[in-house]
């Protein structure tokens, strides 16, 4: 099991530590931390904070995700979807959404807006090389396979 450390940023102590809500949940909710409440147009984008840092193992990489309740109720979702928080960052988590739905939507302080899901990063080497192993596929990309 790998620890993953929580710190509060002053003036959150209301705000809950990201938590699952069910037992087998992948990812931990991420609450809002605004001062006060947030009104989001159609189309409007905006970084939302969540009130805490952490700090997490080389191995490990933060994704944030956007919640399916928010996306399909109201059309709320996150930009850059998933976010990637690397294992060295320490600054406080924020969220970036978005209001693809038809009508504004207020983000207020403590509501559930994002997931997050902890995932392990491989060792990779990069290795440059003048010539690439052939496959059947080659260098077809989108649409390559039709429709």
């Amino acid at each position: 099991m790998y620890q993953v450390l929580f710190k509060r940023l002053s003036g959150n102590e209301d705000i809950a530590v990201p938590q699952k809500m069910s037992e087998w949940a992948a990812g931990f909710d991420l609450q809002a931390a605004v001062e006060q409440s947030i009104e989001l147009q159609p189309g409007e984008r905006k970084l939302i904070p969540t009130g805490f840092a952490m700090a997490m193992p080389g191995e490990l990489e933060a994704q944030i995700r956007p919640r399916s309740g928010l996306a399909y109720k109201h059309g709320i979702t996150c930009l850059n979807s998933p976010g990637t928080i690397d294992a060295d960052y320490r600054g406080e988590v924020k969220v970036l959404l978005v209001n693809l739905g038809q009508q504004p939507f207020t983000i207020t302080r403590g509501e559930r807006i994002a997931q997050m899901v902890f995932q392990l990063v491989p060792a990779v080497s990069i290795i440059e090389a003048e010539v690439l192993p052939e496959t059947v596929r080659g260098a077809g990309g989108f649409g390559h396979t039709g429709v």
